[in-house]
């Protein structure tokens, strides 16, 4: 593997490449001869960048065929364009990249900032119009290798993905070229689709096996959906819910509960829902010739999902969760809007119509709807009805059911709640209180803090004054570029992104546009700036522990009411 950064400037560039089996380092400054034999020398390697797929590929590529990169540079970064339209020669110049840019919305600079390490810019602007002194270049080199360090280190923190996607490459016999792309889109070579152009997006039909005789507001909504009104409001089973054309919501908000020992608290998921619609109802993109080919890798996901095969299911699971996503993507072989509408609309209506049924258990307390199921309170007595009437909606709709148990529940919203199940371990979604990684790590002390108390009983202040690393109380935050630049007190800072602190003494961090001055969301009104590694930092006596605690409370308030 090559592991590998451009930096471009107007008149100069320069790459910082790392060879994973030699390890050794080679920097290239303005010197297109030396890059080009590298890369004949490694072009059967696989190159390995942070948004690499989006940038660097096409500035390495622009050098080989003997283009100015910096025309390439301003083209995808000032104009907006994606790399591959400045010229049809970058066809002509093979290279295996994997880009370990997986999630969109983070920057590398803000996974660093979550992994603790050193953050800190490059002061040399990249609009520069001259070429750079020594000196300047010698600090880009800097910053240079530290990125591509940091790309090496965020490559092993996701090791999974790159795994999965070799997965995918190998069990379905792709060639190695592949690997540059997404794995939406190599669901698409995979299932054979060709793109298909369709204008009935708003095509709505309801499927023969539902049954809703009590909600037929909800038949209507969708009956006529074209995308306005966007959503429809309405209670169901006592519980306020919102149906459209991205799925249904519905829960009791600020919700606590424990059962009692004649209680059962459960979560229906269906197996695979969108999948299932797919093959069931004839629902999988029209782009793709042959749906026997995903019914198969749907049965085989199952299949090693019964026989608790984990590694041999992930390739085959990674395809049946993709290619609903890819419908709606319109630079995807796969992409069919109408179809990706009906398969939502199908699984939101089922789940209604599973609900409808239900209310014939007498006890039964519907405590949140989403996406592919229901979390319910019911009488211990009255299960064997509850799983009769599953089963009966099972056999007419096709969909299938599992069932897990809990004992205590602590619900924000739809989107953020903490189950507790029957053993005493807890499961939990939402940025309050969601398991944080070390490419995930903002706010760590309050989300502890309020998770214990919640399960644990835990008082908040406990948690915060017993904690003495500084990492676990980095606020990490960047200034997008819709903003000018950020202002720390009165001073104008030139990075981007920052790891703030709570503290005793310090100034407001905030983002300017134009004349406009505005807060950044979710940062203390008093912080310090520390973009040094904090990996090992002990907490100084400057943090501001009150702002934490204060923080954790009033999340605690919005569970609990």
């Amino acid at each position: 593997m090559i592991f590998f950064d451009f930096e471009v400037f107007k008149y100069d560039w320069l790459v910082v490449l790392m060879d994973t089996d030699s390890q050794q380092e080679t920097i290239i400054i303005n010197d297109p001869e030396k890059l080009i034999q590298f890369y004949h020398q490694h072009k059967k390697d696989i190159w390995v960048g942070f948004n690499s797929n989006g940038y660097d590929r096409y500035i390495l590529k622009s050098i080989v065929c003997g283009f100015n990169p910096k025309e390439v540079n301003d083209w995808i970064i000032v104009q907006h364009k994606k790399g591959w339209e400045f010229s049809r020669q970058f066809n002509m110049i093979p290279l295996f990249s994997y880009d370990t840019m997986v999630k969109r919305d983070k920057s590398l600079k803000q996974l660093e900032g979550f992994m603790g390490h050193d953050i800190r810019e490059t002061t040399v602007p990249f609009d520069i119009d001259r070429k750079l002194t020594d000196q300047e270049l010698d600090e880009v080199i800097f910053y240079c290798r530290h990125d591509v360090h940091e790309t090496m280190e965020v490559f092993g923190r996701q090791l999974v993905e790159f795994q999965s996607h070799l997965s995918l490459i190998n069990e379905f016999k792709l060639p190695l070229k592949h690997i540059s792309k997404t794995q939406a889109q190599l669901a698409g070579t995979i299932l054979g689709a060709t793109k298909n152009e369709t204008d009935d997006e708003y095509d709505i039909f309801l499927p023969e096996t539902l049954r809703i005789n009590k909600y037929t507001n909800v038949l209507d909504f969708f009956r006529n959906y074209t995308g306005d009104p966007k959503e429809l409001k309405i209670d169901v089973l006592g519980v306020p819910h919102v149906f459209a054309g991205g799925g249904v919501h519905g829960a009791i908000s600020k919700f606590y509960y424990e059962c009692d020992s004649d209680e059962l608290m459960i979560m229906a998921d269906v197996d695979q829902l969108y999948p299932t619609i797919m093959t069931e109802y004839n629902l999988l993109s029209r782009g793709v010739l042959q749906p026997v080919k995903f019914k198969n890798i749907l049965d085989t996901s199952l299949k090693f999902k019964a026989e608790k095969k984990k590694r041999e299911r992930e390739p085959y699971k990674r395809i049946c969760n993709i290619t609903y996503g890819a419908e709606g993507d319109k630079y995807n072989a796969m992409y069919d809007p109408r179809n990706r509408l009906l398969v939502c609309i199908y699984g939101q209506l089922f789940l209604l119509d599973l609900i409808e049924k239900l209310e014939f258990v007498s006890s039964i307390e519907l405590i949140q709807s989403n996406t592919d199921g229901i979390l319910v309170k019911i009488k211990r007595e009255d299960f064997d009805l509850f799983d009769d009437i599953v089963y009966e909606w099972e056999q007419r709709t096709h969909l299938h059911m599992s069932f897990d148990f809990y004992k205590k529940i602590y619900q924000k919203d739809v989107n953020n709640y903490l189950i507790v199940e029957l053993d005493g371990e807890h499961k939990s979604k939402g940025a309050y209180v969601k398991e944080l990684d070390h490419l995930d790590y903002d706010l760590p002390i309050v989300n502890k803090a309020v998770v214990d108390y919640l399960v644990k009983g835990v008082p908040v202040e406990d948690t915060i004054n017993h904690c003495d690393k500084l990492i676990e109380f980095q606020k990490i935050t960047k200034i997008s570029g819709k903003f000018d630049y950020a202002l720390y007190g009165r001073k104008r800072r030139h990075e981007r992104v920052f790891r703030l602190f709570a503290s005793k003494s310090g100034k407001e961090l905030k983002k300017v546009k134009g004349e406009s001055i505005q807060k950044i969301g979710y940062t203390p009104d008093v912080c310090k700036i520390v973009n040094t590694d904090v990996t090992k930092e002990k907490a100084p006596d400057w943090l501001d522990r009150s702002w934490y605690i204060d923080l954790a409370k009033k999340r605690i308030k919005d569970f609990l009411g």
